[in-house]
């Protein structure tokens, strides 16, 4: 059996990104979405998603980039910023994610996973934070870190994802057999999306991907993920995407 989340990251960045992920969702094949808290489009994307009850909605949680939902300040810029801070504890992640995923609930948002902006999940620090917020909020998943094609020197991805499962042990937290698309960021495709489905492995496997329309808002952000947004929306409507899912029996569904 193969089961397939694919979920949508940056709703919430811009309204153009936002209105992407929507028409992804109701005439394509993604089944998922995660909300930025400190987003200039949130409240645009609070609105889409009570229009859309059929979108699964997670928290994407943000610590590089934008400002601070708990006291406004700007964020790292850079994930090389974001490092020394993290080492000398210069920045309380907990207070921080607690005060985003605080914020989206309080919208009216039920969240069912959470992952990370930049992937700053990967930091096993940051990583045991999420695990703990998802566990006091009674969030059931939270992203695998590790892209399953990507290697660690000599290592695989495998390896390196039992090492995070560990953190969750004893917590009521669960996660996908498999995670895919960060390898792709940027450069996803109808082909090589199809590429993927051809080879997709059996169990539960998420798919990353930032879908959105090449607008103005999203011409105007600071972002390198801007026309590469337009060819995966392509790539997630495609007739040819969806005849391959249905006749690889890929069971598409939310977390």
């Amino acid at each position: 059996m193969r089961r397939l989340i694919i979920n949508a990251d940056d709703f919430g960045f811009t309204r153009d990104v936002n209105a992407g992920i929507i028409h992804a969702h109701r005439s394509g094949v993604l089944t998922s979405t995660t909300l930025m808290a400190n987003g200039d489009a949130f409240g645009d994307a609070v609105r889409l998603a009570k229009e859309t009850p059929t979108l699964d909605i997670g928290a994407h949680l943000v610590l590089v980039q934008g400002c601070s939902v708990l006291d406004g300040r700007p964020l790292p810029e850079t994930l090389r910023q974001l490092l020394p801070l993290l080492a000398r504890r210069g920045l309380d992640v907990y207070a921080e994610l607690k005060a985003q995923i605080e914020k989206i609930r309080a919208a009216g948002i039920r969240l069912s996973h959470l992952d990370s902006h930049k992937h700053t999940h990967l930091f096993p620090a940051v990583f045991r934070t999420v695990v703990k917020l998802a566990d006091e909020f009674g969030i059931r998943w939270v992203r695998l870190p590790l892209d399953s094609t990507v290697r660690l020197g000599k290592l695989s991805s495998g390896i390196g994802n039992r090492y995070y499962r560990r953190f969750a042990e004893g917590k009521n937290v669960h996660m996908t057999d498999h995670f895919l698309g960060f390898r792709l960021t940027g450069s996803l495709t109808e082909e090589t999306f199809a590429q993927t489905l051809n080879n997709l492995a059996d169990g539960t496997t998420e798919f990353m991907c930032h879908p959105g329309y090449l607008g103005d808002d999203l011409k105007q952000a600071r972002t390198r993920l801007k026309e590469s947004r337009l060819r995966e929306l392509e790539a997630l409507t495609s007739p040819r995407i969806r005849r391959l899912i249905s006749e690889k029996t890929i069971a598409l569904g939310p977390f």
